[in-house]
């Protein structure tokens, strides 16, 4: 492959990806001159690539929609068959490609003429997908639009539903897509509140880029991943249960260890201990095998409570 080759196609994935570049930006990427730039940019434009050239301080190059589709070795049908599969595998939270689809989806309906986008939209409104699990939620023609303004740092508003149910309008500085499972997290920045946020992608409704763009910040974690991470630990609700058990402790002790036990007299214990769901804590005590009495957390209470109503049941 020759130089100018090569370097067309490293020009090409540039433009692709979802912004404006400055000419000096893609001579400096490039190590080129501005008008070799310039040059290059004329012989994709002959080669049927809308590149798009805007005046001004901010203004630079960028690939657009074309009226057919530019020669990217892909037929209509072709096309279509991407789309639609990116958009599947976006919208399902595919281990793996989940993220990779999102952002291969972004660039292609970028390019993808007015014709086109109309049949992968009309495709993918007419077909359900039967999940054994959780129903996604998460429409890929947001994730894509909320990536392109990861990519562009341009502000979003939207509305939002908070957990308790609440809706409130957000202005952001989107920073990362994560994906969790098959739940969506975005990132950014909350310009109302002055601080990081994260947001449920499927909560997220009314979504408008408003053009203005903003400098990077400083994210207060190692990584969006992280970020996220942190929240939803400390999100989790931590129950702190007491219990009095009928059993020695040195019975107790060899079955849960010693951490939070407190011997009461030869044939009784008390145990102090910590767990962030209930059904643990409730496994704990009844895996012992011996009798116990509950004093806190009252959802533990109601929960033994629950599983002797359903074993009662179950024995008839």
């Amino acid at each position: 492959m020759s130089d100018t080759a090569a370097r067309l196609l490293n020009l090409l994935s540039l433009l692709q990806t979802p912004r404006e570049w400055p000419g000096s930006e893609l001579a400096a990427r490039l190590g080129v001159s501005l008008r070799t730039i310039r040059r290059d940019v004329d012989r994709l434009r002959d080669l049927g690539y809308p590149v798009q050239a805007t005046m001004g301080a901010v203004g630079g190059y960028r690939l657009v929609a074309g009226k057919a589709m530019p020669p990217l070795l892909l037929d209509d049908e072709e096309a279509v068959a991407i789309a639609v599969g990116l958009r599947t595998a976006a919208g399902h939270a595919v281990a793996g490609i989940d993220e990779a689809s999102v952002r291969a989806l972004a660039k292609l309906e970028r390019v993808l003429p007015s014709r086109l986008r109309h049949r992968v939209g009309a495709l993918s409104s007419a077909t359900e997908s039967l999940l054994t699990w959780e129903r996604p939620t998460v429409d890929p023609e947001q994730l894509t639009a909320i990536a392109a303004a990861v990519t562009n740092r341009e502000r979003l508003r939207f509305a939002y539903r908070r957990h308790d149910g609440a809706d409130g309008e957000r202005l952001v500085e989107p920073y990362k897509l994560v994906s969790a499972g098959r739940r969506w997290y975005l990132v950014g920045y909350d310009a109302d509140r002055g601080d990081w946020r994260m947001f449920r992608v499927d909560r997220v409704s009314d979504l408008r880029s408003t053009g203005g763009r903003f400098d990077a910040r400083t994210l207060p974690a190692p990584d969006a991943a992280a970020y996220v991470t942190q929240k939803l630990l400390e999100m989790t609700p931590v129950y702190t249960a007491t219990a009095t058990i009928h059993a020695p402790l040195d019975f107790v002790s060899r079955r849960l260890g010693t951490a939070g036990l407190e011997e009461i007299d030869a044939g009784t214990c008390r145990l102090t201990g910590h767990a962030d769901t209930l059904d643990w804590l409730a496994w704990r005590l009844l895996a012992l095998g011996c009798d116990f009495e509950v004093h806190e957390p009252a959802e533990l209470i109601a929960y033994l409570r629950g599983i002797g109503e359903r074993a009662a049941r179950a024995a008839g």
